[in-house]
């Protein structure tokens, strides 16, 4: 967790001002879209990294360096180095950077200082955030604003999670695990939902509560949020109290934007909408599944407040291309459909292994699944199980948490244990190499198999392709 008061917020800063910046763990999700960005702004970027991760060819090809180790000299030139929350102070050039006096920044006030500005549509929730940034961008894409944007995600379409836009606007997930999105300073900011996660950090619930209450207090056009969301109800009151405008969408009769008749298929989600009791009519999203035509409907009524053009929102929807690691499909081998999610809270596992059983139809579905912290895990477990067990076979690994330790009882063996399915058709396998002859051997024509969880999982979609592609599956040796 970071202290938030010790962190300059939006506003102080440019990120222009940041000189020549250096990002320990350039590679990861949220440090690679912010060295994007910066790279698109024309500012000169280097990180340390200790894996190739598949951005890093990008990052390259726009003119970033990329050292493959942490090492003190990486920091020769340097002006700025900026470093996430798993980033531990004893790191190495974590020390050089104080030895030599450096700006050293978290990556919240970099990100914090880019927006300097602009305006900032912030987009908040225990999950579904990066679907809904994703879209938010495109909508502003087609409505030919040229936005600047930071995604925990890559566009499946331009393959990119940040970007250095002309137009005003400046789209970024605001991240509540450790408190960061405090310092962001949004004109618009979207709370998508409020569960429990990320307690070890704020404590319970009602702390978690109090932290996003507070976000949305520091928009200084309006907050959207959803109507019937978890959580919501006592975040829209405490707003209003605050004086704050608060628009809200969903299914409940008292949303501003009101979506009916949603409709779920494999092709995709549609779905009827008002907004103050106007008809606009039908939109479609060609993702699947209900929590899809929700996040959807959360961008929507922020466009239309924003005073974007309709038609434009659903040409934005309809062409929307999705988010890899978001309901991305790999490919198929061997008769066996190959997907990547992202999905590691409870509650968008459960959502995205049910929309998935409707894509198996008459196969079976298998997931693949690495917990993602030590902590959720353990604290989630029961909840965890529940969702996992909507699978026909469950392969569990151990828990990505880097920087953590697991006690007696925790991680993925007591997860697997879990699981209300038979002994046979769920197994703890916790290395990755394991996995792929598993996936073969409990595989058959016309399933569906879905890497699911902590980032890492995210490399090994086509592995399970290759080992697929490579196998003689037969329904009656198979499974």
């Amino acid at each position: 967790m970071v202290n938030t008061a010790e962190l300059t917020p939006a506003g102080e800063m440019t990120a222009e001002d940041l000189g020549s910046v250096h990002l320990i763990g350039i590679g990861g999700v949220g440090m690679a879209g912010l060295a994007r960005l910066l790279l698109t702004r024309g500012i000169p970027v280097s990180g340390s990294e200790l894996r190739e991760w598949p951005a890093l060819a990008g990052m390259r090809a726009l003119g970033g360096t990329v050292h493959m180790a942490h090492e003190a000299s990486n920091l020769d030139g340097v002006d700025t180095v900026v470093y996430s929350t798993a980033i531990p102070r004893d790191h190495v050039e974590m020390v050089e950077a104080r030895r030599r006096g450096l700006r050293v920044l978290h990556r919240s006030e970099a990100l914090a200082a880019a927006m300097t500005n602009r305006q900032t549509i912030a987009v908040a929730g225990t999950h579904g955030k990066t679907t809904t940034t994703s879209i938010m961008t495109v909508i502003l894409q087609h409505a030919g604003q040229d936005p600047s944007f930071v995604i925990g995600g890559e566009l499946s379409a331009a393959g990119s999670n940040g970007h250095h836009g002309t137009g005003p606007h400046f789209v970024a997930e605001a991240d509540e695990h450790d408190r960061s999105f405090l310092i962001y300073r949004p004109h618009v900011a979207i709370i998508t939902n409020i569960e429990g996660d990320h307690l070890n950090n704020w404590g319970d619930l009602d702390n978690l509560k109090a932290g996003f209450l507070e976000f949305g207090g520091l928009a200084d056009g309006f907050v959207v949020t959803c109507a019937d969301g978890p959580g919501t109800e006592e975040l829209i009151a405490g707003l209003r109290a605050q004086g704050k405008t608060v628009y809200t969408y969903g299914e409940s009769p008292d949303a501003d934007f009101r979506i009916s008749d949603v409709v779920s298929t494999v092709s995709g989600v549609r779905y009827q909408a008002e907004l103050e009791g106007k008809p606009l009519g039908e939109f479609k999203l060609a993702l699947p599944g209900k929590h899809m035509g929700l996040n959807s409907a959360a961008t929507v009524l922020t466009a239309l407040k924003l005073g974007l053009p309709l038609d434009k929102i659903v040409e934005a929807l309809e062409s929307f291309p999705g988010v890899r690691r978001r309901f991305e499909r790999k490919g198929t081998a061997a008769g066996v459909r190959v997907y990547d999610e992202y999905a590691y809270h409870p509650t968008s596992v459960l959502a995205a292994l049910r929309t998935l059983r409707e894509v198996a139809g008459d196969g079976r579905l298998l997931v693949v699944f690495q917990p993602y912290r030590v902590y959720r895990t353990r604290d989630l477990q029961a909840e965890l199980a529940e969702g996992l067990a909507v699978a026909d076979e469950a392969i569990i690994m151990e828990v990505f948490g880097p920087g953590e330790a697991r006690g007696p009882g925790e991680g993925g063996l007591a997860l697997t244990a879990a699981i209300d399915l038979p002994a046979d058709r769920k197994i703890f396998v916790p290395d990755w190499e394991d996995v792929p002859a598993e996936v073969v051997r409990r595989s058959r024509p016309g399933d569906v198999v879905v890497t699911m969880g902590a980032p890492p999982i995210s490399l090994m979609g086509d592995e399970l392709l290759a080992a697929l592609s490579e196998a003689d599956l037969r329904p009656d040796l198979a499974g």
